[in-house]
């Protein structure tokens, strides 16, 4: 048992800067009015520096009023300044126990602690903002590594706890000993500048370009936009290129930045993951809530023949990613995914060799649903605009090789412990799933489908919200009825 616990002083400093992030996009509209109205200018001063104040009062009194505590196996919170909660977690409902540091974690020697549970609910989850480093790793593993005696064994050690505590640890394994991957500044290089996210930067980038003109001054606005056609086609050009380099060269720094020495770690019960630079982030993945593997090749990344690697986990934490499933690897080879997974995840293995194609009757159907729609919008400018008919049949081609590339992913590999589903949505996805994950399988078939003998198989598992669902579609029926012979027997098995 311990003494309640205060924080560190630096988590006023958090709640003081969360707190300001959540005022600032609520006051910007005001702000920029007042920037026109002298008097309304000072009442917004005055009243920015009342509210600062304000928090500052509140962070220093939810400071004074949270502490925690360890007692027996079991974290014990209190918080609240009118209202006090209070609220105990058992370790043995702990999934999870992540450490991370941001900057100023790390100027003044600390880390926050995120503990999640067993349950559906976030709010039963638990995070210590700022506690010293020793402190967060004494939590760590006080909570996850701990093992109660059993009860036969308790009149044993009575009278002996000097030489036999009730609480043991197990034996350490060395680190040098354990399975670990890391991840290479050349391949962390790749991932950065072929990443989604130059996409997502260039997006944002447009939308604030386009609303420029609603926040910048009239006067500035109209000289700025004399400035830029005084320049001429050409540099106009030079200019835009220098941007989307600009963007590029941002969205691998900012990969660079969040995956920085990247380094998956194989224990016996868990996966443990440390990465980031300014941040730096310390995550567990207990095996157990491990529902799938995924191994993703986007449309830059195939050709180059580079995979990432995620798991799909079931938990309790639904905002804890951004991302439906969780990222283990950020980019590999994928000639050294075999290897990956027999050190790594050897519980599952990479067989897409004996892949089971769709048949050819199947194709029309993915046909179809990739190019209805721009069918449809080509006959409409075929008839009102056919000057302009080119353009939907440039979409057209588009979609109907992005059908036939989507019938020609598909496939499943079926073996006694698993199965390994493709797809395409724009990359192509490879799900590894364990027979045991499956909580649900569905046989669906149209009347065009039983006339062609055709059938969609539905798998579902457990993620991080409520399910997900691979679907293979127009298989044979006689591999559908291979599917749900495979789950049946699962079925019959576990019970």
């Amino acid at each position: 048992m311990s003494e309640p616990k205060r924080l560190h002083p630096a988590a006023m400093i958090f709640n003081i800067i969360q707190a300001i992030k959540q005022s600032v996009l609520g006051l910007l509209p005001l702000v920029i009015i007042a920037l026109t109205n002298g008097v309304l200018l000072i009442v917004m001063v005055i009243s920015a520096v009342v509210l600062l104040a304000g928090v500052i009062l509140v962070s220093v009194l939810s400071w004074l009023r949270f502490t925690y505590q360890l007692e027996d196996d079991q974290l014990r919170i209190e918080r609240g300044i009118l209202i006090r909660k209070k609220r105990t977690i058992s370790k043995h409902r702990i999934q999870s126990i992540d450490l991370s540091q941001n900057v100023i974690h790390r100027i003044f020697g600390l880390t926050k602690v995120q503990i999640e549970t067993a349950g559906n609910d976030p709010a039963t989850d638990a995070a210590l903002s700022a506690v010293s480093m020793a402190e967060g790793q004494r939590l760590h593993d006080e909570l996850k590594y701990k093992k109660q005696v059993p009860e036969e064994l308790e009149a044993d050690l009575e009278g002996q706890e000097e030489e036999q505590p009730a609480l043991v640890q197990p034996d350490p394994i060395e680190e040098t000993e354990l399975p670990r991957r890391k991840i290479t500044l050349k391949t962390l290089l790749i991932a950065g500048s072929t990443s989604a996210s130059f996409g997502i930067l260039l997006g944002i980038f447009g939308v604030v370009f386009s609303q420029a003109e609603a926040l910048i001054p009239d006067e500035f606005y109209s000289d700025a936009s004399r400035w830029v056609l005084s320049l001429g086609a050409q540099l106009m050009i030079v200019l835009g290129i220098v941007v989307v380099i600009f963007l590029w060269l941002l969205s691998i720094l900012q990969t660079v930045i969040k995956n920085w020495d990247f380094t998956i770690t194989r224990y016996e019960k868990e996966l443990f993951i440390t990465r980031g630079l300014l941040e730096k982030k310390q995550s567990t993945i207990p095996l157990k809530k491990i529902q799938a593997i995924g191994i993703k090749e986007s449309i830059v990344h195939q050709p180059l023949g580079f995979v990432s690697v995620y798991v799909e986990i079931a938990s309790g934490e639904v905002n804890q990613n951004e991302e439906m499933h969780t990222l283990i690897f950020p980019l590999m080879r994928k000639k050294d995914l075999t290897s990956f997974l027999a050190e790594i995840l050897p519980e599952y293995s990479y067989e897409t060799e004996q892949l089971v194609s769709l048949p050819k009757k199947a194709l029309p159907y993915y046909l179809v649903r990739s190019a209805i729609i721009p069918l449809l919008a080509t006959i409409g400018v075929g008839i009102f605009f056919l000057s302009y008919i080119w353009i939907p049949l440039i979409i057209l081609i588009i979609a109907l090789l992005y059908g036939f590339a989507s019938y020609h992913t598909a496939g499943y590999v079926i073996d006694d412990r698993q199965i390994t589903v493709q797809s395409r949505i724009l990359g192509k996805d490879t799900a590894i799933i364990k027979q045991h994950r499956v909580q649900a399988l569905a046989r669906k078939q149209n009347p065009l489908h039983r006339k062609q003998a055709l059938v969609n198989m539905d798998m579902a598992i457990l993620n991080k919200m409520s399910g997900r669902h691979f679907i293979i579609r127009e298989l044979r029926v006689e591999d559908g009825n291979k599917i749900a012979d495979w789950y049946s027997y699962q079925k019959e098995s576990s019970s």
